[in-house]
């Protein structure tokens, strides 16, 4: 004999995210940002090798983290996270992402023309890059987990259970 599950039980197992589900949302998530992250980085090391050549290298790399972060803030907000414009306040917050990224890429290079001051480019290009990455993966969970944030539910959505649809937008 069945059991009538309690009222609601059924809408909520379609709304609810289970765990492996929850992982494919957010792996999702970050291979959106990896990509567009990559393609931003891409474009920034092609700029900061032209304009290094005509400006000190650390004022270059600042216009470059300046720019890309202007423009992966837009791509992974709308993207990456399904958030939508990301307004002054997200831009800002994501802002203070690119200091730390400034510092790590520009230690690096740093480090790098101090132990081999004739390192060519490729070497040079290498370094900043790996410490891009790391900077790109730390990013990514300042921006998952406080900037773009999922959103909590809104009052009247039952038995605060978030809804699909909520979990489509943050993912």
């Amino acid at each position: 004999m069945k059991t009538k599950a309690p009222q609601g039980t059924a809408a909520r197992e379609n709304t609810t995210i289970n765990g492996p589900r929850l992982i494919r949302r957010h792996a999702a998530a970050f291979l959106r940002f990896a990509g567009l992250g990559c393609g931003v980085t891409l474009a920034a090391s092609a700029t900061l090798v032209l304009l290094s050549q005509w400006i000190p290298w650390p004022v270059a790399n600042v216009l470059t983290t300046v720019v890309s972060t202007v423009a992966a803030t837009e791509l992974h907000a709308r993207v990456s996270f399904g958030h939508g414009r990301p307004g002054l306040p997200g831009h800002l917050k994501s802002a203070a992402t690119m200091l730390a990224g400034w510092l790590v890429t520009t230690v690096a290079v740093g480090a790098l023309a101090a132990l081999r001051p004739g390192a060519g480019l490729v070497l040079q290009q290498t370094v900043y890059l790996s410490a891009t990455a790391l900077v790109g993966i730390g990013r990514y969970l300042v921006l998952r987990l406080s900037v773009f944030a999922p959103r909590a539910p809104q009052p009247g959505t039952g038995d605060g259970v978030r809804s699909r649809a909520v979990y489509d937008a943050a993912a």
